[in-house]
């Protein structure tokens, strides 16, 4: 076994492959740029070699640099992780000829797999199902749109070396297919400095379920079961679950075999994902094949009790599998939320900056994977499990330089009821201060009708939230708890305030019995009465409810019992209330006197300011192109200009017609949040 391995990667994943080499008792070396220099990945390693400047393209994905910290360190084998330099031939050929073992696929399967053109023209030769496309290489955008035009709209616009969502675009019109081209080409050449497109057909309405397989260096090939990844945003996973709420157990076996099979026809061994769209009948069609680990391994792992970059790094010692396909079985359910670091509420744009408060739920191992370890045997009956995979800390810094993924927070119960359950309490307990992320969201989703019946395609988030997330509305009953616990905490807090030190003398405060609760547009009288033990809410209809809570002002994160059930609130101070967030809900919540609220009904409401003829910078990002000029008369939906974030180009278009009357910002500016890029007449 290796002694020593360098991980060629950054963030959640490279801290990931740290804990199990650890466990190993492998040590461990991390490269790190300058914008990492105080990443979690670079603490937690053994040794640390620093390699360039904060592009990736300057550092991470240099096979120079990071040959010469292997060198430095005396490291016996890489594990790539995901992204960057894991699915490149001319990285694994340079640790061959090195002689450093390569924790992944062989070159030749890398290059035919990792290779989306030429790993379809494989998949046919197999007589796998395939998508109908062009597999040839695309010279130009008109190329583009003529191939379009033929295979027939809408198509998907994808770079040859692509993953993560990077490169790609659909397409449902010449005009789209010509801006799209351009745009996937310019991604692929800046994410992995390759910018070979090719163009299939988009399949609308489809599922997106992928195959994990293991296989050694002796021949033996296993599958362990299938992750759901049909809640999508931008081509980029959000949501996975492993199994699909959607397959038979046949069908599941006939993706698995198909995959295996795929798998030896190239010499696989490794770790290693084969995708497809399914449709509504359950027929699959190869979509491709990474040949890395994915991000959404974890799932995988919790439902099997199999640590798969364990395995990758025994596969790379040579070692032989030592599990069967009739070893393998799927034990309860898992799902995995990614915490990306972007706003929901402005259209998911990339948000930077400094983690003021950073605090995930406690990691809990009582389902079959416990935390830095692998489980064997039956699970816990009734008992869920909280996983939280990351590469930050509080007081870090979210960089614009790379992936805005935070962490990867996952569940596990034994049923899929369960594990939804556990992880709306793991949202709702999740602090994230400092930027805008979308926690609000993918708690939502986790109450959505369409994800609890299991019923949900790729479309989901673009037929769900077609005007962009805009919050949650809590409905009658949850509103009235949250109503009820704000109240109670409003009544410690007054308390509170009645034995601060230094009142004037014969100035006393008194901690009223009724309050009216301001919340969601609606109003709640209530009366409190409070005992030891907690305090009794009755609102004005009758309804009583009783709060239990160990809260106490100030503190940021109250866990309360209301009625018997748990409820969980993310707290801040507005004035006179709180700032509530629960289930994707965020809201200012005002507890006040009767008479405060009669007079608080007569204070005008405060507007906005106009920005309606602004066109605002939506995210800390660099101009690229800027397509109009100051007189230029712009039509409703016309490109306005680019700007590209966290390794995402962003086409900015107008929203209604008009006349541009000056430009602020051109190619290469750097800009704010809402600063202004161009004003109309």
């Amino acid at each position: 076994m290796f002694k020593k391995i360098l991980i060629a990667n950054r963030g959640e994943i490279a801290c990931r492959v740290i804990k199990t080499a650890q466990k190993m008792g492998i040590q461990t070396v991390a490269i790190y740029s300058d914008a990492d220099a105080q990443a979690l990945h670079v603490q937690m390693a053994d040794e640390a070699v620093h390699i360039g400047p904060p592009p990736a393209n300057e550092s991470y994905i240099v096979i120079d640099k990071v040959m010469q910290a292997i060198r430095q360190t005396g490291a016996e084998a890489v594990h790539p992780g995901y992204g960057f330099l894991s699915e490149n031939p001319k990285f694994a050929e340079a640790l061959e000829a090195e002689g450093v073992a390569f924790i992944g696929p062989p070159k030749g399967a890398i290059e035919s797999m990792g290779d989306k053109i030429t790993s379809k023209k494989i998949a046919q030769e197999a007589e796998v199902s395939t998508v109908p496309g062009y597999m040839g290489l695309i010279e130009d955008a008109e190329e583009a749109v003529k191939i379009s035009s033929d295979i027939g709209y809408p198509v998907m616009i994808k770079a040859s070396a692509g993953g993560g969502g990077k490169g790609m675009r659909i397409a449902w019109n010449d005009d789209e297919a010509r801006e799209g081209f351009q745009s996937s080409k310019n991604e692929a050449a800046n994410s992995f400095g390759d910018d070979r497109i090719f163009i299939e057909k988009f399949v609308t309405q489809p599922r997106h379920i992928e195959i994990q397989v293991l296989a050694d260096q002796h021949g033996n090939c296993i599958y362990l079961g299938e992750r759901e990844c049909s809640i999508q945003r931008r081509n980029q996973k959000v949501v996975e679950e492993a199994p699909s709420p959607f397959l038979d157990e046949a069908t599941r076996k006939a993706m698995g075999e198909q995959s295996c099979a795929l798998a030896k026809a190239v010499g696989y061994a490794s770790a290693g994902t084969v995708e497809f769209i399914v449709d509504g009948e359950k027929n699959f069609y190869f979509l491709e094949m990474n040949t890395r680990l994915q991000v959404e391994h974890p799932v995988t792992e919790l439902i099997t009790g199999v640590d798969l970059v364990e395995q990758m790094i025994r596969v790379a010692a040579g070692e032989k599998l030592s599990l069967s396909q009739d070893d393998v079985t799927l034990t309860g359910w898992a799902i995995e939320n990614r915490l990306y670091a972007e706003d929901p509420y402005r259209n998911f744009l990339p948000s930077i900056g400094r983690l003021t408060r950073y605090r995930p739920p406690q990691e809990v191992g009582a389902g079959p994977m416990q935390v830095n370890g692998t489980w064997h045997g039956d699970a816990p009956t009734g008992e869920t499990a909280v996983r939280n995979d990351t590469g930050v800390y509080e007081g870090g810094e979210i960089s614009m330089y790379y992936d805005p993924m935070i962490a990867k927070l996952c569940t596990w119960g034994p049923d899929r009821a369960q594990a939804i359950e556990a992880m709306r309490v793991a949202l709702d307990s999740f602090e994230v201060e400092g930027i805008g992320h979308n926690l609000p969201f993918v708690a939502a989703v986790m109450d959505h009708d369409i994800f609890i019946k299991g019923d949900m395609t790729t479309a989901f988030i673009e037929e769900q939230y077609p005007e962009g997330f805009e919050g949650v509305t809590l409905g009658e009953d949850t509103l009235r708890r949250v109503a009820a616990s704000c109240a109670a905490m409003h009544r410690v807090a007054e308390i509170r305030r009645t034995r601060v030190s230094g009142r004037m003398d014969n100035h006393e405060r008194r901690v009223g019995s009724d309050w009216v609760v301001s919340l969601q547009g609606e109003q709640f009288e209530v009366s409190i009465s409070a005992d030891r033990d907690g305090a009794s809410v009755v609102f004005a209809d009758g309804q009583s409810l009783r709060v239990t809570s160990d809260w106490t002002p100030g503190d940021q994160l109250a866990e309360l019992v209301v009625d018997g059930s748990p409820l969980i609130l993310k707290v801040g101070k507005v004035s006179g209330g709180f700032r509530i967030r629960t289930r994707g809900a965020d809201l200012k919540v005002h507890v006040r006197s009767p008479r405060q609220a009669e007079l608080a009904a007569l204070m005008p409401e405060k507007l906005p300011p106009d920005t309606s003829k602004m066109l605002l910078c939506p995210m800390p990002g660099l101009i690229v192109t800027v397509n109009v000029s100051e007189g230029d008369e712009v039509q409703e939906g016309q490109a306005l200009c680019t700007v590209e974030a966290m390794k995402m180009e962003n086409i900015l278009r107008a929203e209604k017609r008009g006349v541009v009357s000056k430009l602020n910002a051109g190619p290469g500016d750097s800009l704010a949040v809402d600063d202004v890029i161009m004003e109309f007449e």
